[in-house]
């Protein structure tokens, strides 16, 4: 690849990148004042910071207890992927499977997953929504260093948390390959009660489909609008082999629209829409007795897609959001941005039934099919009166009573200004490009009110590392770790400074945050 094509995280993490495994050396920034009260919108590179192996996070680690230990051996390994419906592309994955074979713990647990590094390239692992040890967060040039090919790495940490989370690299445009799987934290007190539980995994999928590449993707988005290029010429048709000289088509979206975003849906024209790796044509099946309580874990893991979920001849009863429960609320449809959560709770009915997800705006769905009876299997095509219904909204959600953050006010604002565009593909937080090295303070202990001020003509879904926020900047909001900002709008979340280390603020498309949306918050030390 010529070194212009590098993904930016690959270049700012050159320096510490090594063969074998470890993480960051402690080590902190030093100099410069507080910077008092308000944060400014810029990142400041000023202060002694936390390291990610500091005692800090020793401390904070040590807090959360170590229960019992669930050790796991994952792979990330060159792979020929079945889509289903004679469909299969050579692509990276964990093992053979897609998604990666699902992960459970219980609440308390130690979970101890050593990964073994078998691609071409260097990667990492990013446990998306856990309040974890800085150190193991999987951000390589920032809490570790890259794993090198040939190379593993072992990640353990308290995992304190019930929910539905997920794992993915944070290398580059890896995760729109078939690097990830679901990460299910059981509660030892559920009060949820369910005969039978579905975990649905969302995603659009590009890798190995004539020739393409997700770096080729990232490669034509940053020529931007005004590159020049032919957007509906085919410029490769290929056999889906990976080759370094393929580029595949044209993968640019235009005239993608949606009201429930806000004007324009997103920037990829992806072949694939998949539920559990499986396209539309060749669903998934899931079977359960006529009015078995069904619990869904639903995520996206799409690189560029909202999808608006609905299963035909059903309600949905919201009971969490990214991972934390609210109060429960029905509708028709839901709609996830890349990487969000909801676990919903169905009474399913006698028959056959789709759960159709909806490529919000891009005139394409994924299926799996719910079958309790007789009756034929919905075709692809099929699209339930239920997505045409209402849709939950998490900014109207209420957090249930025990997660709900206590009442306080603000004792640090941090803005920040979601800026770029098209024409450039030069998205960023403030008009500054991703640097490792600069950092927006606060302090251990701090109520932390963040306002995303989105100045583009795109919705964004803002991801915040270990941590979640109450939405709307009260504790009566929703606690989550991933909201969509609209364009032109403004979202104010609340949390509260008590993880310890370097974390990062990130649009979770995956192709903004490689442009450079992306930022740092800094615990001082």
């Amino acid at each position: 690849m010529p070194m212009h094509q590098l993904p930016r995280r690959a270049v700012l993490g050159a320096a510490l990148a090594v063969a074998g495994t470890g993480a960051l050396a402690a080590g902190s920034d030093s100099g410069g004042d507080h910077g008092g009260a308000h944060s400014p919108g810029g990142a400041q590179d000023s202060g002694t910071y936390v390291s990610p192996r500091g005692k800090e996070v020793e401390a904070a680690e040590a807090a959360r207890g170590s229960g019992p230990v669930r050790e796991v051996s994952l792979t990330a390994t060159r792979s020929r992927l079945d889509l289903g419906g004679g469909r299969t592309v050579a692509s990276w994955a964990y093992a053979d499977r897609l998604p990666g074979r699902e992960v459970r713990v219980t609440a308390g647990d130690t979970l101890a997953l050593t990964l073994a590094n078998h691609l071409p390239e260097p990667t990492s692992l990013h446990w998306h929504g856990l309040a974890l040890r800085n150190d193991m967060d999987g951000v390589p040039g920032l809490t570790q260093r890259d794993i090198a090919p040939g190379a593993d790495f072992a990640y353990r940490f308290a995992v304190p948390h019930p929910g539905t989370y997920w794992f993915h690299p944070h290398s580059g445009v890896q995760q729109d390959r078939g690097l990830y799987a679901p990460l299910i934290v059981e509660d030892p007190k559920e009060p949820l009660a369910y005969d039978k539980e579905w975990v649905v995994v969302l995603d659009d999928w590009v890798d190995g489909v004539e020739g393409s590449t997700p770096d080729a993707v990232l490669d034509e988005l940053s020529g931007g609008m005004s590159g020049g290029m032919d957007h509906g010429a085919h410029t490769m048709s290929g056999s889906g082999e990976d080759d370094p000289g393929d580029s595949g088509p044209s993968r640019m979206m235009m005239g993608a629209r949606s009201e429930l975003l806000g004007g324009d849906a997103g920037d990829v024209a992806y072949p694939y829409y998949l539920v559990n790796g499986r396209v539309a044509e060749d669903p998934e099946m899931f079977r359960a007795r006529p009015g078995d309580r069904i619990r869904l874990r639903i995520i996206n893991a799409g690189g560029d897609t909202a999808f608006r979920v609905a299963l035909g001849g059903h309600r949905l009863t919201v009971t969490h959001t990214d991972g934390f429960p609210v109060r429960p609320t029905t509708g028709d449809a839901l709609l996830l941005g890349m990487g969000e959560r909801y676990d919903v709770l169905v009474t399913a009915g006698d028959g056959v039934f789709p759960l159709t997800a909806l490529a919000e705006g891009k005139k394409a769905a994924a299926l799996a099919v719910l079958r309790t009876g007789s009756g034929a299997a919905p075709a692809a095509s099929v699209r339930p009166e239920e997505l045409e219904g209402k849709v939950v909204q998490a900014g109207r959600l209420v957090p249930d009573p025990s997660v709900a953050l206590p009442t306080r006010l603000p004792d640090r604002t941090i803005r920040m200004r979601l800026t770029g565009g098209m024409a450039r593909y030069d998205w960023t937080f403030d008009g500054q490009p991703y640097d490792a090295k600069q950092r927006r303070p606060v302090e251990a202990g701090e109520r932390v009110r963040v306002v995303f001020d989105n100045g583009t003509a795109m919705w964004h879904p803002l991801h915040l590392h270990g941590h979640t926020f109450a939405l709307g900047g009260n504790a009566a909001g929703a606690r989550k770790d991933t909201a969509i900002v609209l364009p032109h709008r403004s979202l104010t979340v609340d949390f509260d400074a008590d993880n310890p280390g370097l974390w990062m603020v990130h649009c979770h498309n995956v192709y903004h945050a490689e442009a450079g949306m992306m930022t740092v918050l800094g615990y001082r030390a």
